[in-house]
Parts: structure tokens; sequence; C-alpha cells
């Protein structure tokens, strides 16, 4: 049988400090080094292949969807409501760009959904949700796992962390959304506690809220530390340091991080959204103000138990999470579409066939 020929298209790496760049990161290499006896994988390449996944919603991208007869995957990496609060742009230039998106998701065969709750949203834009299919993002035990306590005593000294300090990590862009000026509160009320947020302005001055979040960047309080953008390949240092990952993002799909911190069984705070609920099976920490946050992180630095509980929950999203069961759905979704796609194309002719022969028959006639 020969192999099923898939061109990757993807800009998510050019930009650092995005998760989005992360799962393009994972996905590609699960896939070449996970089932490379089934799939051909190329990146950024022809046209001529037997499935295009589209990781970023790049203009050349939709481009080659136009141009292409192969099946159309399409990542759905975020709504075009999630970027509010992201990136600031006139309103007439944002409006334009949101109707793009849609209309590229309208256009690919199928749409790869990394949580369940969004497909009601795009069914809401009038996509038929029988072309979307859920499918969990994956982050590898083997580049994200605890290091001894020596190793992490080191870190602390390298980033100039007391070495009895407990640290709360925070992961993402600089931004509104993020709940950055959120994390920035409960640190003020927590200041026995050590705050780090790993991540930077990846858009630069268009981000949203840009202004404020630069003077808190560079005047933070005292217990408070912006490390700006880590590359990927350190970020397992950050989640050895820190003793919990709090993430008070006010819009989410299913941040790379949280994946990246269970997988060393990291207590998890998180904002209470319902799209975590189905995703983690209600194994985090969750709160809807600041006061709430402040308390939840409190008592994990405070009840040794409390603290060994979640650290459980963790492990148990990471253990569901695996690279086996995760590159199984994709090795059954690859070949459905590849199937599906002969099979249409196979109908397709027959039609058109049959269309001839009744044209030539009328000409005859």
């Amino acid at each position: 049988m020969d192999k099923i020929r898939i061109n990757m298209l993807s800009s998510a790496d050019k930009v650092d400090g995005q998760g989005v760049g992360s799962a393009y990161l994972e996905q590609v290499h699960l896939i070449k080094e996970g089932a490379s006896d089934l799939f051909d994988v190329t990146i950024n390449g022809s046209t001529d292949c037997d499935i295009q996944h589209i990781h970023t919603v790049d203009p050349q991208n939709y481009l080659k969807m136009k141009a292409t007869k192969a099946a159309n995957v399409c990542y759905v990496h975020f709504l075009p409501d999630t970027l509010d609060g992201s990136i600031e742009l006139p309103k007439a230039i944002f409006k334009i760009f949101k109707k793009y998106v849609i209309e590229m998701y309208k256009a690919a065969d199928y749409l790869i959904v990394v949580n369940p709750i969004f497909m009601d949203a795009l069914s809401a834009y009038g996509i038929k949700r029988e072309k979307m299919v859920y499918i969990p993002n994956y982050v590898s035990k083997d580049d994200f796992y605890a290091k001894s306590k020596e190793e992490v005593t080191e870190l602390k000294k390298k980033y100039d962390l007391d070495e009895q300090s407990f640290v709360v990590i925070g992961v993402g862009q600089v931004q509104t959304r993020k709940g950055v000026l959120d994390f920035i509160e409960v640190a003020k009320a927590l200041p026995h506690i050590t705050f780090v947020w790993c991540g930077g302005f990846s858009f630069g001055r268009i981000t949203d809220g840009y202004d404020e979040l630069k003077k808190i960047v560079d005047n933070p309080p005292t217990n408070v530390k912006f490390l700006g953008i880590i590359p990927r390949e350190e970020m397992n240092d950050m989640y050895n340091l820190a003793d919990v990952l709090f993430m008070p993002s006010y819009n989410e799909l299913f941040p790379m991080a949280i994946l990246e911190a269970v997988n060393l069984h990291k207590p998890l705070v998180l904002r209470d959204l319902t799209l975590y609920q189905d995703i983690l099976f209600k194994k985090y920490l969750a709160g809807s103000d600041n006061e709430t946050f402040a308390s939840l992180i409190d008592q994990l630095y405070q009840n040794k138990e409390m603290y060994q509980t979640s650290s459980v929950w963790s492990k148990e999203i990471s253990e569901f999470y695996s690279k086996e069961n995760v590159l199984n759905i994709w090795i059954d979704f690859y070949t459905k579409v590849h199937e599906e796609h002969q099979k249409n194309k196979k109908q397709k002719r027959r039609r058109m066939k049959k269309k001839k022969v009744f044209n030539d028959e009328q000409k005859q006639k």
C-alpha cells in the first residue's frame, strides 16, 4: 500500500512564544515519528498530495486550499471571537480579518477542533458540524519531564530565585486576554510566594493593552518576575522550577502549557471556564476572581495533602493524553479522510462521465 502524502501548511513557528507553534511542532513530530510507515509528510510543499493539513490561516495557505485536488484539513486553533483581547487593530480591518477566517474554515473539507465545546460556536457561523472532528493536542513526555532536586536547585539559582521559594508560573503571551493583570493582582495578595511569567509581546505594539501591560512588565511587584519569551526547548526548565501552573486566561481553546505542566504533575489553578470541563475532567482547581485564585494558591502552599491531591490529578490528565492514544486518533482520521476523498473523486468522475454521455446523446438527436 502506498503511503498517504500529507502536506503540512504552517507559519506557526515563525513567531516565538505562541501556543499554536508548539501545537504544530508536536503534531508534526508525532506523525513523522510514530507513523512514518503510513504517511509521507512534507512541510509547506507542493499541492500535489493526498491531504493538505492547514495549521495557520495565512493567505497563501488559503490559495493553496483553492488550488489543490487534495483533501483540505484545517486546524481550528482559534475562533474569531477569541482574538478579542489579543491584538488591537482598526475595527474595519479586524472585521475583515474575522470574516476571512470564517470563510477559510468553511472552505476546508474537514476541521480539527482541539476542544469539542467549540463545535457549537463554529456551527453558529454556518459551518456544517459533520465536517468537524475533535482531536486533542499532545505534548511529548520526552521533552517535558521532571528533573532531580539538585537540577531544580541549580535552575532556581540561574534565574535568581530563592532555593526555598514556592514558585507559581504563568505561561503565554503578555496580553489582556491571558489575564496578566489578574496574575499581578494575585501576586500582590501573596507577597510570600514568587510569581514568574514566561512569555512576552509576540505581536509587539499591536498587542491589546500594550501600553498598560508594558509598564507592569518593566516595573513588576518585588515578588514577580517577567522572563520574556522563553525558547520552547527551555520551557521544561521553567516547569521544573515551578510548584504550580496558574492560568487566569479569559479565553482559550486548549493551552499547550497545561499539557506541558501536567507531564511534570504540577497542580493547576485555572479560571473557571466551561471549556476546561470536558478536556480536563475537573481535575484542577478553579476560580473566577482574584480573591479565590489567591486563596487556592495559598492553600497549595500551606496544605501538603491538598498539593499532593492536585498533583495526582495532573498526573491523571497526563496519562489520558498519552502519545499512543492521540497518535491512534490521528492515524484513524487521516486514513478515513483519504478513503473518503478517493471515494468522492470516483463518484465525481462517474457523474462527469454520465453527464458527458448524456450530452453526446443529446447532440446526436
